[in-house]
């Protein structure tokens, strides 16, 4: 689990220090204040962390993670990651258990990072980045346009989901993993599946009844990503999980429903890292961590900075709370 990640000069971030980091951590902010920035450099370091010295890999961390910035952001050179006007950036993180990983690169940076620190212990579980968009339909042209072509379009987050996205195995979840899942199942009126026949995925709805997945709801197969890794055992009792803009494509009763998902599953083990823009996402995790009294730490990101607060002990001073209120107020006027 992670405890600590700092950031600094980082695209349009000036400085972030997230320390106190919980089971369940919220990122909010107006656009382009840099939630996707500091989601994308941890999952970045992250996948650098699990995939050094994992099977037959040979390269170094300073290979890997060069590698992972590079695809992930897709800027023309790393160097174009140094927010403008500073010279350099720098990123760390901190688990429970006091390991660190760290690095560094100027604005003249191409495509190689000159300096790692890691001390992180052989990782086993595996993180996860589920962007805005579901990929379940788009899964084979993703990899194909990488694996075949080496193109720009589709970044590692995406890529690094389309590989993950094999067929469900067989297998017992730990208990709360399997209670989500009935859950997913419920919320979405049935579950995904791999037909080996046909070599591609289907809804399966009431009474097994199979759909093709171009007329299922962006929505459902949104959230039957998540079911999809839990069922083929990607997801384990460590792993992370990225969300970015949790609430697209989904009604505000589905969000809700989904974030007792999210509950649950980190009370199994999970860590979840949660970018919003909506309300109904904020007044859920409040809600929650009101019934449960736990800690949900959230970061505001406003003016290359970001500012903690914590969902146990009130609701933030945000713009999007802001604008909530607004038009109540709005509202009430006109009534």
């Amino acid at each position: 689990m992670l405890k600590i990640i700092e950031i600094s000069s980082f695209g349009p971030i000036d400085r972030a220090e997230c320390n106190d980091l919980g089971q369940i951590n919220l990122f909010i902010g107006h656009n382009g204040s840099g939630k996707t920035f500091i989601l994308k450099a941890l999952y970045a370091a992250l996948r650098t962390v699990e995939i050094y010295r994992r099977g037959k890999e040979q390269r170094s961390e300073k290979e890997i993670l060069s590698d992972k910035l590079y695809w992930t952001f897709q800027a023309p050179t790393l160097g174009e990651l140094v927010k403008k006007g500073y010279t350099s950036l720098s990123f760390s993180m901190k688990s429970s258990k006091n390991e660190m990983f760290s690095y560094g690169f100027g604005s003249s940076t191409i495509k190689n990072v000159a300096t790692v620190n890691n001390t992180f212990e052989q990782q086993t579980d595996n993180t996860i980045f589920i962007p805005a968009k579901e990929i379940l339909s788009l899964r084979d042209v993703i990899l194909e346009a990488r694996e075949n072509y080496s193109s720009f379009g589709f970044d590692d987050a995406y890529y690094d989901l389309a590989k993950a996205l094999r067929p469900t195995t067989k297998g017992r979840n730990v208990k709360s993993f399997s209670n989500a899942r009935k859950s997913l199942e419920t919320i979405i009126g049935g579950r995904i599946g791999y037909d080996e026949k046909q070599k591609a995925w289907f809804f399966y709805g009431e009474n097994n009844k199979k759909f093709d997945l171009s007329i299922t709801s962006e929505g459902i197969k949104k959230i039957s990503i998540l079911d999809a890794l839990l069922g083929n055992h990607y997801l384990s009792k460590g792993s992370i999980v990225i969300i970015d803009e949790a609430e697209a494509n989904l009604h505000p009763e589905m969000i809700a429903r989904f974030m007792d998902i999210v509950y649950e599953l980190a009370k199994g083990g999970l860590q979840f890292f949660i970018s919003s823009h909506s309300y109904f996402v904020i007044k859920k995790l409040y809600v929650m961590a009101q019934k449960h009294q736990i800690s949900v730490p959230t970061w505001s990101f406003e003016n290359g900075t970001a500012e903690r607060f914590d969902l146990l002990d009130e609701m933030p001073e945000n713009a999007i709370v802001n604008e909530s209120i607004r038009l109540y107020k709005e509202e009430i006027g006109a009534v």
